[in-house]
């Protein structure tokens, strides 16, 4: 559940927290290194450039869409619309593609095709083919377009070459962590260097490290992004905290990189909310956090409004122990769950508390299993009766 969040908000979200990539808009002037084209219109306040609504227009793209979203692109003086979907159409996009990839990402149409090929060029030495290309760029449209740093991009993609990190891989980390790879290649490598440290301290072995570096990083591509500093950290109030170097490795691997996210201070209150309102302490408080990592990552109003949530409904301490995971569950998904379950005959007393956790695709399954034995027979009126004469 720590990782519920997409990989495509996260992207957004990094985007601008990290500087890398400016936000496109209207009221930015100038032209950047690459020589990216003026967005500030010339023309009366508010009109849009209807060159660029009809060349979207004819291309079947949304243009209402675009106004209420990102209205702004529709007000640049200088757009490439033609250009920017013959450049797809080469990649092997169709009509419908192109206008669906226009459409979440209007913006690309403000880069100018002598930007936009060299990106192409780098990207297609990634992808095996042009479909996989494509479906990269269908899919992460901002990462192709906008981000940009072609001499930091080459230097990383080298160096995780040098990890051996496949092509395919690294495609797929440029796609969603964009700006990781617009980071000079020295930042890079001193997270890189302090992880394998790390897995190595902790007692991990030299033959799987680079395994289980490439597992982290596909898993969260944004751990390059924090400071590598952060790692010992955590780490050391991990081991105050009473768990052991075997135990800290297991943590650092299932919470996904999610660690470096983290500080000691809100560890500390997370780990000493589960001693007090869960009632464990030494061996079961530590089992308990190695069973469900993502008590961590909760702060502790959000863990007892989840708790309180779950007593409320009529539930014990004991029970939330034996399934933990369920504090990863939001309070109000926790509510729909729990009034769904009921309906279908679900228990407190009787059933498993662990029906309340996992994924929607989990609970649902779970859900249809129970329906199926609400509405089955009390007998198979099919069947033959066994009669004795």
């Amino acid at each position: 559940m720590y990782g519920a969040i997409s990989l495509r908000r996260m992207l957004g979200v990094g985007l601008l927290r990290s500087g890398q990539c400016r936000e496109w808009s209207p009221l930015w002037s100038g032209r950047t290194s690459q020589g990216r084209a003026q967005f500030v219109s010339s023309r009366a306040e508010g009109e849009e450039n209807q060159r660029t609504v009809n060349s979207l227009h004819s291309l079947s793209v949304d243009v209402a869409r675009v106004r209420q979203l990102k209205r702004w692109v529709l007000l640049a003086d200088e757009a490439y619309v033609s250009e920017t979907a013959d450049i797809l159409k080469e990649m092997g996009a169709k009509e419908r593609t192109v206008a669906r990839i226009l459409q979440r990402c209007p913006e690309a149409v403000l880069c100018a095709p002598v930007e936009t090929s060299p990106q192409r060029e780098l990207w297609a030495s990634l992808c095996p083919n042009k479909e996989e290309l494509l479906r990269i760029v269908e899919q992460f449209p901002d990462s192709f377009f906008i981000s940009r740093n072609a001499g930091n991009w080459q230097d990383n993609i080298e160096y995780l070459q040098q990890l051996n990190l496949n092509k395919r891989m690294i495609s797929r980390l440029l796609a969603t962590c964009p700006q990781a790879f617009s980071n000079n290649v020295r930042k890079n490598r001193a997270v890189v260097e302090t992880l394998q440290q790390t897995f190595l301290q902790l007692g991990g072995t030299q033959a799987n490290m680079n395994i289980w570096l490439m597992k982290l990083l596909s898993q969260n591509p944004f751990t390059l992004l924090k400071p590598p500093e952060t790692v010992g950290e955590n780490l050391a109030c991990l081991q105050l905290l009473g768990f052991s170097k075997a135990e800290c490795l297991q943590l650092l691997t299932k919470l996904k990189g999610l660690i470096l996210e983290l500080s000691p201070p809100a560890m500390e209150e997370s780990v000493g909310f589960c001693e007090r309102e869960l009632h464990c302490s030494g061996e079961g408080l530590r089992q308990l956090v190695l069973r469900c990592p993502g008590l961590l990552y909760c702060s502790v109003a959000v863990l007892q409004e989840r708790l309180s949530v779950i007593l409320g409904e009529g539930f014990s301490v004991e029970q939330v122990k034996g399934s933990p995971a369920v504090l990863e569950v939001s309070a109000h998904i926790l509510r729909h769950r729990i009034r769904k379950l009921r309906s279908l005959g679900y228990s407190v007393e009787r059933d498993s508390l662990a029906l309340l956790d996992g994924t929607r695709k989990d609970f649902e399954a779970s859900c249809g299993k129970m329906e199926q034995r609400r509405e089955r027979p009390l007998f198979n009126p099919a069947a033959p009766l066994n009669i004795e004469d």
